[in-house]
C-alpha cells in the first residue's frame, strides 16, 4: 500500500534493535485518513468471504480493525491485556509475549462475543515475531470459530513472524512489508 509506505518513510523513525516507531500516525496518534484507507484495503482484500467479526488485541490494533469493520459492516472484538471488574470469567484466554515491551500478557476475550460458527478476520498493527497473532489464533481455536485470514498493517519481513504464521495455513495479507531497517534506512519488500 503506497500511501502507508510513504507515511512510514516520512513519519517513521528507526530505533536501535530494529524497532520502527510509527506513533505519529498508527499507535499513539492516529491518522484517521490513513486509517480509512487501511480499512478499505483490508476490506477489499477480504470482502465476500462471509466475515462476521474482526478480532484484534488492544490497543494498537483497534484503530485499523475498527476502520476495517466499518468498511465490512461487522463488529470488532478486541482481546484485552488486563482483566477488569467486568471481565473476570467466561473467557477465552492465551498468553502473549511482547518483544518490544519485554513482558508477557494474558489476553482475554469474553465468550459472549465469539461464537462457534463465527468467521473472523484477525487484524494487527505489526507482525514481527508473530506472538500476538499466534495468541489470537489460540483464542479462535478455543472459541471454535473459523479464521478467514490475517491482516497486518506493517510487517517486518526480516523477522520470523511470517514464517511462523505461514505454518498455520491461514492467508496473510500485509499492507507494508519491510525488508530491512539497516543503518536507519527503511527498505520495503518488492512485490512480484
Amino acid at each position: 500500500m503506497k500511501l502507508l509506505e510513504e507515511q512510514i518513510k516520512t513519519r517513521g523513525t528507526v530505533l536501535p534493535g530494529n524497532v520502527l516507531k510509527v506513533d505519529s500516525f498508527l499507535n499513539h496518534q492516529i491518522d484517521p485518513v490513513l486509517m480509512q484507507a487501511i480499512g478499505k484495503a483490508f476490506a477489499d482484500r477480504f470482502q465476500n468471504l462471509g466475515i462476521t467479526k474482526i478480532v484484534t488485541i488492544e490497543s494498537s490494533g483497534i484503530a485499523p480493525a475498527v476502520f476495517t469493520g466499518l468498511e465490512l459492516g461487522v463488529p470488532v472484538v478486541f482481546a484485552r491485556k488486563k482483566k477488569s471488574l467486568t471481565l473476570t470469567d467466561n473467557l477465552y484466554t492465551s498468553s502473549v509475549y511482547s518483544f518490544t515491551k519485554k513482558e508477557t500478557n494474558d489476553i482475554s476475550v469474553s465468550k459472549n462475543f465469539l461464537m462457534k460458527g463465527d468467521k473472523i478476520l484477525l487484524i494487527d498493527d505489526f507482525l514481527a515475531n508473530g506472538q500476538a497473532v499466534l495468541g489470537l489464533l489460540e483464542v479462535a481455536e478455543q472459541a471454535e470459530v473459523e479464521v478467514i485470514g490475517i491482516g497486518i498493517v506493517i510487517e517486518k519481513s526480516f523477522q520470523q513472524g511470517r514464517s511462523l504464521l505461514e505454518k498455520t495455513g491461514y492467508p496473510i495479507y500485509s499492507l507494508a512489508r519491510i525488508a530491512s531497517l539497516e543503518k536507519e534506512q527503511i527498505r520495503f519488500v518488492e512485490e512480484s
